[in-house]
């Protein structure tokens, strides 16, 4: 076991030192999220008071759906590494070593997550600008809510990295999932009774639901427009965790296996 912990806390510290070492990468992943939230966001919010439902705390409705995306797709995308290393022979190095396969997707797992909710932890100090205000226990249920989403989805992108060859595959799938699992989280509208009842379903088997909702509920409450709270938190939380142990039992089985 202890060759094993070594092994998690090697691959998870790589993953940091590459993370804050890489400046640009650091700034460019905070802008995206930024824009949904400011351009897209107020354009949106000025069309909802124009229209006479007066809905000026739009902003605040999507902060914790556009944090939710910025964990998306830094936790999926940080699975993209598996093939380069692959490609580099790294990853050979790393499966020969004396350590125990599982590690390897567990360490990457918990690398990514880590990262993932830094890159997330950004979005967080632009609370006061969104007039979100929150308490110290708000603010830790957050980050501990950031960094499940973070796990099951950076599980999830090992999974599918794991089975890919070139990351050109990877980046077509993972954008062909990641679209339609973040516009229907609910992350940019409600997800109440209102949507068509095919929505509805798809809104219930999308994993990203559950942790936007949670998200929500803690940071902002179940004051903000109709539709927050549309699940049990404690719901939230099962399913959210269920999807990543799942993604990573299946993701390190793959590692097992590999040749």
């Amino acid at each position: 076991m202890r060759v094993a912990l070594m092994g998690i806390y090697t691959l998870w510290l790589r993953d940091i030192t590459r993370f804050l070492k890489d400046k640009p990468r650091i700034v460019s992943s905070a802008a995206q999220p930024l824009l949904w939230l400011f351009v897209l966001g107020m354009g949106i919010s000025t069309a909802f008071m124009r229209g006479g439902n007066g809905s000026p705390e739009y902003l605040r409705f999507i902060y914790p759906g556009i944090i939710s995306m910025s964990v998306l797709f830094t936790s999926i995308f940080s699975a993209v590494s598996i093939i380069w290393d692959r490609e580099f022979g790294f990853l050979k190095e790393v499966l020969v070593a004396p350590i125990p396969r599982w590690s390897v997707a567990v360490g990457r797992a918990l690398g990514g997550s880590t990262v993932a909710v830094l890159q997330g932890a950004i979005i967080l100090l632009f609370a006061p600008v969104v007039h979100v205000s929150f308490g110290v226990l708000q603010l830790l249920g957050a980050f501990l809510i950031m960094f499940i989403i973070a796990f099951s989805m950076t599980s999830f992108g090992i999974l599918v990295a794991a089975r890919m060859q070139t990351h050109e595959g990877f980046q077509v799938i993972m954008n062909f999932i990641l679209l339609p699992m973040f516009f229907l989280s609910g992350a940019m509208f409600p997800v109440g009774k209102r949507l068509p009842i095919w929505m509805q379903a798809l809104v219930r088997i999308d994993p990203l639901s559950y942790g936007v909702d949670a998200l929500r509920q803690t940071l902002v409450g179940k004051n903000v427009l109709a539709g927050i709270g549309s699940f049990p938190i404690w719901l939230d939380l099962l399913i959210i965790v269920c999807f990543g142990a799942v993604m990573l039992t299946i993701g390190a089985y793959y590692f097992e296996k590999t040749e």
